[in-house]
């Protein structure tokens, strides 16, 4: 189903009126309030993750005598992306908004600078990955801080198992709990035998043709694996390439061994192919193996989480980075600087993770070895190398290193899977880099 392509202008207008429906948590009221602070943070996924975000701002109220609100807003039905909306139209809203990650750029004009908040972060928690700058920085300006709810890598969680006896690959032995990876071998040609060894064996990957996040995401990573990108840093054409030709030979290959109904995948799809216990590899961050915890143990204790495999440009990673944007309109903005500077200290990031059960994921280098990943199971260490503790792998987002707004287009456009399954249903290869030419082209001019 093809997509009405919409300005961000037009967007925000056709918007404005609708109302997301928030689930607000109570006031925290103090004797001697020094002003009202209002927070709009993401509903989470995982069951009693929110309690983390509530007991930390509460924390930071009582000490600061701030009277704070709290609203969690859901993801389902965009009600997020429809709240950013109304409240940047409004000039009206919450003071701190969580954004997913193309947002922060879609309202740069409507936020405040916190490079103050951000320099002292990365000087006290490291750097952050490359797709958090991109995403969240424009012009040498910090749009928004990086968010540690909601925030995750979308890489291959393995069935131990399936994998072992079908493919002859001991994911355990090759990202040992605990140790450093033993993963050179672990490459795109590897992964596209298994893929096929476990088709044979009636177990495909679990890996979506669709046109949601998930297909996408998965798109991205390969299509960089081998340096392939539409459109360049610089917002030049790059689409007719011999690296953007690579990737759809691959692709096609990779396509002939996942499931046949692939192509009109959701996000919840991969999911419920692995706790159904059908397949041997998805991508995914660990929402489908906690869910498997619960509804069928015998799956998750099977799963392991790990790094993905490398092409000829390198090994990439999808990375989906939530944000905390403070409203240029906001009226109490140093409460909500000191709010996000208190959200962001390493004791407040480890409760992220550890109450999400390692779900979430920090931006900055130096929090990613935290004892819930080490720890989490079953089996126990199934998530170890989730967090990428060994930097063996290149965080990116689909369509980067484009400039952001066009990127967003063809990130939500679905370009790349859409052109994975042209070739592979048999369009010739021109005809292929032509029409993706002629969209590209139709997001530089919009």
């Amino acid at each position: 189903m093809s997509r009405r392509r919409l300005s961000r202008r037009q967007f925000v207008t056709a918007t404005a009126l609708s109302s997301a429906a928030l689930i607000s948590a109570p006031y925290l009221r103090t004797a001697r309030a020094a002003g009202k602070v209002s927070i709009g943070f993401w509903d989470h996924w995982v069951p009693g993750a929110n309690k983390a975000s509530t007991d930390l701002v509460n924390e930071w109220a009582a000490k600061e005598k701030v009277e704070v609100s709290i609203d969690y807003i859901t993801s389902n039905n965009k009600k997020i992306e429809l709240t950013a909306a109304a409240e940047a139209q409004a000039k009206s809203g919450h003071d701190i908004l969580q954004m997913p990650s193309w947002w922060p750029q879609a309202y740069a004009e409507e936020l405040e600078p916190l490079n103050d908040v951000m320099e002292p972060l990365i000087k006290q928690n490291g750097a952050v990955n490359g797709t958090t700058s991109y995403l969240g920085q424009s012009g040498g300006k910090w749009l928004a801080v990086p968010a540690t709810p909601g925030s995750q890598i979308k890489g291959p969680c393995s069935r131990i198992d399936l994998m072992k006896k079908l493919a002859n690959i001991d994911v355990q032995e090759m990202y040992p709990a605990g140790a450093p990876p033993k993963d050179d071998n672990w490459t795109l040609d590897t992964f596209l035998k298994a893929a096929e060894a476990c088709q044979k064996g009636g177990f495909p990957f679990g890996i979506g043709l669709g046109e949601t996040t998930d297909s996408v995401d998965t798109a991205g990573a390969i299509f960089q694996s081998f340096g392939a990108e539409l459109v360049n840093a610089k917002g030049d054409l790059t689409v007719k390439t011999d690296n953007v030709r690579q990737a759809l030979e691959y692709y096609k290959q990779l396509i002939a061994f996942l499931p046949p109904d692939a192509p009109s995948w959701d996000d919840s799809s991969n999911n419920k192919i692995l706790i159904s216990g059908k397949s041997a590899l998805i991508m995914n961050p660990p929402s489908a193996w906690a869910v498997a915890k619960r509804d069928a143990p015998q799956v998750a204790e099977q799963c392991w989480t790990h790094g993905c495999p490398a092409g000829p440009k390198g090994r990439f990673a999808p990375f989906l980075p939530y944000f905390w944007g403070l409203w240029s309109f906001s009226k109490n903005k140093e409460a909500a600087k000191s709010l996000l500077t208190h959200l962001s200290q390493p004791s407040s990031i480890e409760k992220f993770v550890q109450v999400s059960g390692g779900y979430d994921l920090p931006a900055y280098a130096n929090m990613t070895k935290f004892k819930t990943w080490a720890e989490e199971g079953p089996p126990k260490g199934t998530l170890y190398h989730y967090p990428d503790p060994y930097n063996r792998q290149k965080l990116s987002i689909a369509a980067s290193p484009a400039p952001p707004k066009i990127a967003q287009q063809i990130y939500f456009q679905a370009t790349l899977t859409k052109m994975a399954l042209r070739y592979a249903r048999g369009e010739k290869m021109e005809a292929t880099l032509a029409w993706a030419e002629s969209e590209c082209e139709g997001f530089m001019r919009s």
